[in-house]
């Protein structure tokens, strides 16, 4: 059974990045060249913008109805989901829920929109609900989750769980993902049945926490999971935060102590974007004195983090740092890779084997590994 009714045939989701090349510099050092952000507001900043432009829309016209709103809001969400994502990704609320069988015990879909649709999900055998958005993400689209629950609640065939994710943020993605499988997996094997896995429209993290679950709990290979999930649902989860999160469940979660700096001294503001934050927030940058710098400190777990300093208000690639390489638009960030291990110890190699592009696999013992620690999460996860 196929629900999806208004996303992309294709399962291959062509990628690109928002950072625009400019022939603007900047102020602070001539030596670098700004990429100012197209879309890069926060969550909430986004929500609270067009919720405002949406109410005001239809206050000042009586010919706007619910469903104009409602449109706007997902024009809006799609396109802070394609440029946060980087991927061309489109979802319509106004449409209603929609999902896909992964595997006939598993569903992938879009949030529930009232209480009807527990009932839609019941009649198709589902047993388990499994919310991952937070209370913003309710309240941009104006779903009473309350409502949701307290129905759920009523009825005895069916479960209703949330397990918060932060939206189009890897880093949230890679931390959150043991806790959030480890609750998935116990609500299944209680429950029995079908679960239904939804984030706000389906394409992030619902997919990212099922195809988790599928290589953690039910023996698929990485890229076997991955390739079922695309032949079923056409979205964009994040491998290189399930493959981090795989290997600090095997590895530890370990951290290291990082300093960022930039040497402009014209400078009113300097904020950095990325690294485990995201790109919907900023960290301010402290002025050093003595160093006549701007200085972050800040610990980061194992992984690779790609960054980029906003100067003033301007989104600049600092040269002096570590820079990817340009894609085909010519676009950069600043990267920078954090190992606390050893280089040829067993931790860091494996991290190695589970980052790389190769065709991922985990041996039995690194499977039972990671069902022992799901299993030690606490019930209330």
């Amino acid at each position: 059974m196929n629900c999806l009714r208004y996303l992309p045939a294709s399962p291959a989701l062509p990628v690109h990045t928002s950072f625009k090349d400019s022939k603007k510099r900047s102020l602070c050092n001539p030596k670098l060249q700004p990429f100012p952000l197209s879309i890069r507001t926060s969550t909430m900043d986004f929500h609270q913008t067009v919720r405002t432009k949406a109410l005001s829309s239809s206050t000042s016209s009586k010919d706007v109805d619910e469903n104009d709103v409602e449109e706007e809001k997902s024009d809006v969400y799609s396109n802070n989901m394609t440029e946060a994502m980087g991927a061309v990704l489109t979802y319509r609320h106004e449409l209603g829920m929609n999902y896909n069988f992964i595997r006939p015990d598993l569903i992938v879909g879009s949030c529930l929109q009232t209480p009807e649709d527990v009932d839609k999900l019941r009649s198709i055998g589902v047993k388990t609900i499994f919310c991952l958005q937070q209370d913003s993400d309710l309240e941009y689209f104006s779903v009473d989750i309350g409502a949701i629950r307290e129905y759920a609640k009523s009825c005895d065939d069916i479960e209703h769980l949330r397990a918060e994710i932060r939206d189009f943020d890897g880093f949230d993605l890679r931390m959150r993902l043991p806790a959030v499988v480890s609750k998935l997996h116990k609500a299944i094997n209680r429950n029995g049945g079908i679960a239904y896995i939804h984030c706000t429209a389906g394409l992030g993290r619902a997919p990212a926490v099922a195809l988790a679950y599928m290589f953690w709990i039910q023996g698929y290979k990485l890229s076997e999971a991955h390739s079922l999930l695309l032949s079923k649902r056409s979205c964009f989860p994040k491998l290189d935060s399930i493959k981090s999160a795989t290997a600090d469940i095997l590895t530890g979660l370990k951290k290291q102590v990082v300093t960022l700096t930039w040497q402009g001294k014209g400078c009113s503001t300097v904020e950095i974007a990325g690294l485990d934050i995201g790109w919907g927030q900023r960290i301010p940058l402290r002025f050093d004195e003595k160093q006549k710098s701007w200085v972050l400190k800040r610990e980061l777990a194992e992984g690779r983090y790609e960054y980029k300093y906003i100067i003033d208000g301007e989104w600049v690639c600092n040269l002096s740092e570590l820079v990817t390489n340009a894609d085909k638009d010519g676009n950069v960030n600043n990267y920078l890779q954090v190992s606390v291990s050893e280089p040829n110890s067993t931790s860091a190699l494996l991290r190695k084997r589970l980052s790389s592009d190769d065709d991922v696999d985990l041996t039995e013992d690194e499977r039972l590994q990671i069902r022992q620690a799901l299993d030690a999460f606490p019930n209330d996860e």
